[in-house]
């Protein structure tokens, strides 16, 4: 069920057609016209944030993340439709995903700085998408369990966020059991 909404609300936002729904999911064609729609009227700030990031990228030749990294798209002016089409795909999805890998990067040199100054001999061993993986010695896992999501949240201090950043914790004593 996970991996269809994510196909449908990805594939929505991302400009996906009643026929890629359809061929997605186990919709009709008639089924999947009618999601799109009541999709954009139930949610009409998200057709315009995309209609938005379009505009901007097609104005400005690039989009950026809300830390202002940019991502130049020349290509969303091309009079190729299937070149500008993915060009506009690109423009929506990168001031979202750049700003979540800005969010996780400011969080890992903060918490690398905080433990450092704790003087742990925790590691952050890895990074996939937004999550962490630590090393953590059993005499830190406390300290650790306070000190992860305590930093995690904080990047707030490097931009204003209208939504709470929420952080969940597994302890395992090999990634296979964080599963």
């Amino acid at each position: 069920m996970r991996r269809v909404a994510k196909t449908v609300n990805f594939g929505v936002i991302y400009g996906m057609s009643e026929f890629g729904l359809e061929q997605a999911t186990d919709l009709s064609r008639h089924e999947a016209a009618d999601f799109i729609r009541t999709y954009f009227q139930r949610y009409p700030g998200v057709a315009a944030y995309l209609e938005k990031t379009k505009e901007e990228a097609r104005g400005r030749g690039y989009v950026a993340t809300l830390l202002g990294r940019r991502r130049y798209i020349p290509e969303v002016l091309s009079a190729n439709g299937n070149v500008r089409a993915a060009a506009e795909r690109m423009a929506i999805n990168m001031p979202v995903q750049g700003t979540s890998a800005d969010i996780i990067k400011v969080a890992m040199v903060d918490l690398h700085r905080r433990m450092a100054e704790r003087g742990l001999k925790s590691r952050m061993l890895l990074q996939v998408h937004d999550d962490l993986l630590f090393e953590v010695p059993e005499g830190e896992l406390e300290e650790m369990r306070s000190l992860v999501p305590e930093t995690m949240v904080r990047p707030e201090e490097a931009l204003k966020l209208s939504v709470p950043l929420k952080v969940s914790l597994k302890v395992g004593r090999h990634w296979g059991e964080l599963e």
